[in-house]
Parts: structure tokens; sequence; C-alpha cells
């Protein structure tokens, strides 16, 4: 048996254990890794470090560590009355409200991870407030900023049109964005029927059903009177609020205007904070989502030795030497898919466009199209858990069960990698598109 082929094997006996044992599945990668990487790939802990995603894990801690003094001093309360004023109290209106915002940074050039880490936390605030499902207005979140990601001067998009101009292949900007923005679109719009948004439709922040609400949740935490003080005092704003909106406006412009690493920038946003009000920043440190940093960097370490040891290479060139182009297509489109849910959506597409390339070549397969059905196939499924997306949404949820949580995004994920690769397949390649 080949090493790719049993490291395949232990990706799939983690997934089970980590399923039945209720154990951590990043601790179990890292144990995976350890042995795979040594004893099938040869490979020295250097080697397998190689694939931690350190940046990934300043990512997580950095933003769970900000939003979490944000929810501890309030901002985050304000930040949601705040939303509910400029939507005039519809709930319904707010995941679309999210969609469109994440979609516009990603249009004009914020990498998607950070136009995520931006809004997922305040979006998913919202949702723990009234009642909207996670998964839904997480969904939104991501599917918003990868409809957004392949406008011709976002970052998606303009490596995809580079990859195609270096390999002389025909390409269409417009079709690309277009192709992202409807699939992804159709899909938010999917998920806000079978997740509960029409029924909130009828709710507003000012009707009775929402009065009663707020009303029971006082009554649980043992005063009326402290719950509408607390209220009050959240809707005001004091030095603390101030400042920390300062500093997640400085967030936005960092990485935005000066190409800053998002995670950095929060995380040193976060201590400023921490040293001006320390009373209200102590806990949050032990609110950043460990057992989420420590599930993802596990997977990504593992997906890292598989990329080192030539895995995921060797599965790529097995389906391109594929004699019949469409199901070679197909099958590219169902790799890139599955690889990007756990790894670098832009790292797929650029080892996946140069190996269509030569069947592209022979005509049978318009380029356009199977590009389009690629890059779609490989930034779709960034709601997945192991993504770095769905990995900020999961660590960006409040008052949630969060291993609960965590299957939602991953049984969501599997069905968007199941059945997504083989729409777009068939809407823009068997027509021959390009």
């Amino acid at each position: 048996m080949s090493a790719e082929l049993i490291s395949i094997l232990v990706l799939v006996v983690v997934f089970v254990i980590a399923t039945t044992r209720s154990i951590n599945m990043g601790a179990l990668a890292f144990a995976a890794a350890f042995a795979v990487g040594e004893l099938a790939a040869d490979l020295d802990a250097d080697g397998i470090f190689a694939g931690f995603p350190g940046d990934l894990f300043v990512v997580l801690v950095g933003v769970t560590y900000l939003f979490a003094i944000a929810r501890a001093n309030g901002t985050t309360d304000w930040l949601v009355h705040a939303s509910i004023r400029l939507v005039r109290g519809r709930i319904a209106l707010i995941p679309w409200v999210m969609f469109v915002i994440t979609g516009a940074l990603t249009a004009i050039g914020a990498v998607s991870p950070a136009a995520v880490a931006i809004v997922a936390p305040i979006a998913l605030s919202f949702a723990a407030r009234y009642g909207i499902s996670p998964l839904l207005m997480g969904a939104m979140v991501v599917h918003g900023a990868q409809g957004g990601g392949f406008s011709p001067i976002s970052i998606y998009g303009s490596i995809v049109n580079g990859i195609v101009e270096r390999e002389k292949l025909p390409g269409n900007e417009v079709a690309l964005f277009l192709a992202s923005l409807v699939v992804n679109l159709i899909i938010a719009g999917i998920v806000f029927v079978l997740f509960g948004g029409l029924k909130l439709g009828g709710r507003d922040t000012t009707g009775k059903g929402e009065r009663e609400t707020e009303r029971s949740k006082r009554e649980r935490d043992g005063s009326t009177e402290a719950g509408s003080a607390e209220d009050e005092d959240h809707s005001r704003l004091d030095p603390a609020k101030i400042a920390t909106l300062a500093a997640l406006v400085a967030l936005v412009v960092a990485v935005l205007a000066f190409d800053l690493d998002a995670g950095l920038s929060a995380i040193t946003l976060a201590v400023l904070l921490s040293a001006f009000w320390p009373d209200s920043s102590r806990k949050a440190v032990g609110e950043i989502a460990w057992p989420t940093v420590l599930l993802i960097c596990g997977v990504l370490t593992y997906v890292g030795v598989l990329e080192e040891m030539g895995t995921i290479k060797w599965a790529g060139e097995g389906v391109s030497g594929i004699g019949v182009p469409l199901l070679a297509a197909l099958l590219l489109c169902y790799i890139g898919a599955i690889v990007s849910a756990f790894a670098s959506s832009v790292g797929i597409m650029g080892a996946l466009i140069p190996l269509a390339v030569p069947f592209l070549a022979q005509g049978e397969i318009g380029a356009v199209g199977m590009i389009a059905a690629l890059s779609v196939s490989a930034t779709v499924v960034d709601v997945s858990p192991f993504s770095t997306n769905g990995a900020l949404v999961l660590a960006a949820a409040p008052d949630v069960d969060r291993e609960h949580f965590f299957r939602q995004l991953m049984v969501y994920g599997g069905i968007v990698v199941a059945v997504v690769p083989a729409a777009v397949w068939l809407v823009l390649v068997v027509p021959g598109f390009g």
C-alpha cells in the first residue's frame, strides 16, 4: 500500500474516532500527523510542523480575544441595537445585510477570511440575542464573502485571472465573478428558507413577542429591574465602548487599507483595550475559543503533512490522467471542493487549474466554464468548520453548544461538498462555455 493511500485512510480513521468517541479532532490529527509523518513520509518534526497554520492560529486567537472584550464591555450589544435601528427593527433583513456587507468587502479587495473575521462576531452576536439560527447567520456571512470574492479587483479574482493569463487559457473576468455571485446567492436563499429565515419575516424588535422574550430572559437572570438597567446601560456609549468601536474601525482600516494581518492587528488592539480597561477584559482570555483553535490547527497540520508528502498532487494527477475529459473535469471539481474544505482555497485553485490545462487544450472542455466551476467548487465549501472562514464562524458564535454547532457546520459543509461541484459542473462545464 502506498504512503499516499495510507495517509488518506488515516484521515478517515481520525474522522470516525472523533465522531464516535467525542475526542477533539484536532488532538487526534496532531497524533496522526506525527505517526504518518514519521513512519510513512519520513518527515522530521520540522517537516511536520511546516504545515502548522500559524497565521490562522493568530487570527482565531486575536479575533475571538478582541470580540470577547467587546462582549464583556457591552459594545456588541450596542452594535446589535444600532443594526436594529438601521433596518427599522425588521429582523429578517439582518442576515441579508450581513451577506451584502461581507460581499462588498471582498469585492473591493478584502481577503475573504479578513471580511468574515470582521463581520461574523457582530452577526452571530445578533443571532444569539434574537434567536436566529447561528448556522443561518454564519452561512450568510461566509457565502456573502464568497459571493463577492471573484470580482475583477478582488483577491481571488486577481489570482485566478492571473493564473489563466499565465497558462494562456481563454478567460472571462465578468463570467467568473457572476458565476460565484449567483451560486452563493442561490445557496444563501436556500439556507435562508430552510433554517427559519421566513419565520423571521413577522418579527421585529418592537413587537410583543420580542418584549416577552426579553422579559423572560431577565426573569431567568433573577431580576427584571436589573435586566432593564443592563439593557439601558448597553444602549449608551461610554469611554470603553467608544474605544472598542474605534478598535474595530482600526481593525477594518488596518486590514483593508494597509493590508496588515488581521490576527496580529486584532490581538494588538485587544491588548491595548485590556491595558486601559482591565476589569472588563480580565475574563476575555478565558473566552478565546481554545477548543476550536486546537481542532482547526490539528486538522490543518495533518493536511500540511499530506501536502508535504505529495498526497494531494498524487490524487490530482491521477484524476487528470483519466481519458474521459468530462469525467476528469467533474472529479477535479470534487477534489477542489474536498481539499479546500480543509486547506487553502487559493492554493487549491493554483494547483488544479494548471492540472486541467492538458485536457482543456484538447478543446473538448470549455475553458471559461471549467475555470469558473473549479473556482466556485474550491471556495463555496469555505463554510466547513475546518476552513478558515468556517473556523471563524465557529469561534465567533456566543452562547452556543460548540460541539453541536461544529457538527452542524460539518454536516452542512459536507452537503455543500457533495452537491455544489456536480451542480456547477452540470451548468458550467457540460454545455462547453468558453
